[in-house]
This record gives structure tokens, C-alpha cells and sequence, in this order.
């Protein structure tokens, strides 16, 4: 494949990416309102399936991504976070990630 063919596709990957996360934040949204468990599970779902591979295409990968993602949340534990303080859901949701 030529070299500008092969921009010109990782770019439409991209961008197509980039609606699969807006739409499955919409679907997140009206799952929510229907109250519907299963398409909130499956909303939530393919938003983080969505983000970890728009992620790979803009070159970070899973791995580099999981790390981030354990630094936010040590960090966010760290400072006090609302949803800690209240819920410890930050230092949960760092412990499931290190048992992964």
C-alpha cells in the first residue's frame, strides 16, 4: 500500500474511532435513562473497548495505558478524591486493576 494511502486510512481509523466513543457515550446515556442494566454493562463495555483501541491508534499502548491509568489512580487516592473519601471506589478499582 502506498505511504499516503496507508496516512490517509489510519486517519479515517482515527476519526471513526473517535464517533464509536461519542456514540457508545450516547448509548451509556440512554441506557441510563431506560434503566436498562445489561446495555448499561454494554455500553460501558465498548466505551473502554473503544478508548483502549482509539489509544493503540494514536500510537499508546495497552500497557502504557493500564499504567496511566493505575497513576491516576494512586494519584486521585492520594489527594483525597470525593469518590474515595466517600465510596473508596478509587482505591477498588486500583486493586482490581493490579490483580489483572
Amino acid at each position: 500500500m502506498p505511504k499516503d494511502l496507508d496516512v490517509a486510512k489510519r486517519a479515517k481509523v482515527i476519526e471513526w474511532l473517535k464517533t464509536e466513543v461519542i456514540d457508545q457515550v450516547s448509548r451509556l446515556f440512554k441506557a441510563l435513562w431506560e434503566g436498562s442494566t445489561a446495555r448499561v454493562s454494554d455500553s460501558l463495555a465498548s466505551l473502554i473497548m473503544s478508548s483502549y483501541i482509539l489509544g493503540r491508534r494514536l500510537g499508546i499502548s495497552y500497557r502504557d495505558l493500564d499504567e496511566a491509568l493505575l497513576e491516576k489512580l494512586r494519584k486521585h487516592r492520594q489527594e483525597g478524591h470525593q469518590l474515595e473519601d466517600w465510596y473508596q471506589d478509587i482505591s477498588a478499582l486500583e486493586e482490581h486493576m493490579r490483580k489483572r
